[in-house]
């Protein structure tokens, strides 16, 4: 008959283990996390017309509008196209993340990673 309360087979060692590996892990996430957020991306519309940077805080850095594409009739356009250039750096910055966390936690997604 097994002890009360015990963990057969050495199962404490075990435990141990899995807490130290994840408190590894979640160091190397704050660290990923960090170095993520010093990152800038930039991404174009129009080809070239519009270039928008966005920081990993997913903050807007800066635009740059080629003097061609400033149409005082024609706003809609201009505003488009920063729109598509922010959203494009902003998937880019989000891709970027996605990738390095699923690298360091091996698809463990079912978990809260």
């Amino acid at each position: 008959m097994a002890k009360r309360g015990g963990f057969p087979g050495g199962m404490p060692g075990n435990m141990n283990n899995l807490m130290k590996q994840a408190q590894r892990m979640q160091r190397q996430m704050e660290e990923t996390t960090k170095e993520l957020e010093e990152k800038e991306y930039t991404a174009a519309a129009g080809g070239g017309a519009v270039e928008v940077t966005v920081s990993g805080k997913k903050e807007l850095l800066s635009v740059k509008i080629a003097e061609e594409v400033v149409d005082p009739d024609d706003i809609e356009m201009l505003q488009d196209l920063i729109v598509a250039a922010v959203n494009e750096a902003y998937r880019k910055a989000e891709s970027e993340s996605q990738a390095a966390m699923s690298k360091l936690t091996g698809g463990l997604g079912g978990f809260g990673f």
